[in-house]
């Protein structure tokens, strides 16, 4: 049997982020923060170029099941809030872990919002907010939905305070 040089395709649609020259840097940072990754191939740039040759063109990296792979092409485009990645996270420790992580040399932003240091757009999300913004009782979802607008780092506790109406909502 002859083995196909084909690459093997993991999923129909894949993220594909453009950088200036950050690409593998950028790989190893994301490695670093989510425990569920794996870097897979990089490749160069030969004698057509366009980068110099022997740079990286792309770099790829599998987080949390899904592909990304990141390209080295120069500082035409910048990346901005239109695309932003959610991570769902399941307590406050998980939303203090990639907060603090993805903020670093980054800058936050509103409700739950942040941009990494490459300046892609990440929103850290629990899923207790989800459940309490999307609440039967239209009065405990608008509390909580008012809460979580004045936040940066969402803090769930405070949500389901005023969710219950526990705490007043602070301008």
């Amino acid at each position: 049997m002859e083995k196909s040089n084909k690459p093997k395709i993991a999923h129909k649609i894949n993220p594909f982020l453009w950088f200036d020259t950050q690409a593998e840097d950028a790989v190893k940072f994301y490695a670093s923060v989510f425990k569920n990754s794996k870097i897979g191939t990089i490749s160069r740039y030969g004698d057509a170029g366009p980068g110099p040759k022997g740079s990286v063109m792309t770099a790829s990296i599998n987080i949390e099941g899904i592909e990304f792979v990141a390209l080295n092409a120069g500082p035409l485009f910048k990346f901005n809030e239109s695309i932003s990645f959610v991570i769902n996270c399941e307590d406050q420790a998980e939303v203090d872990y990639y907060w603090e992580k993805l903020t670093a040399g980054g800058e936050e932003s509103m409700c739950g919002w942040l941009k990494d240091k490459f300046g892609l757009s990440w929103q850290v999300t629990p899923v207790r907010l989800i459940e309490l913004v999307a609440n039967k009782d239209p009065q405990k979802a608008n509390r909580a939905m008012q809460a979580m607008m004045k936040m940066r780092k969402i803090d769930i506790a405070t949500i389901e305070k005023a969710a219950e109406g526990k705490e007043a909502v602070k301008a």
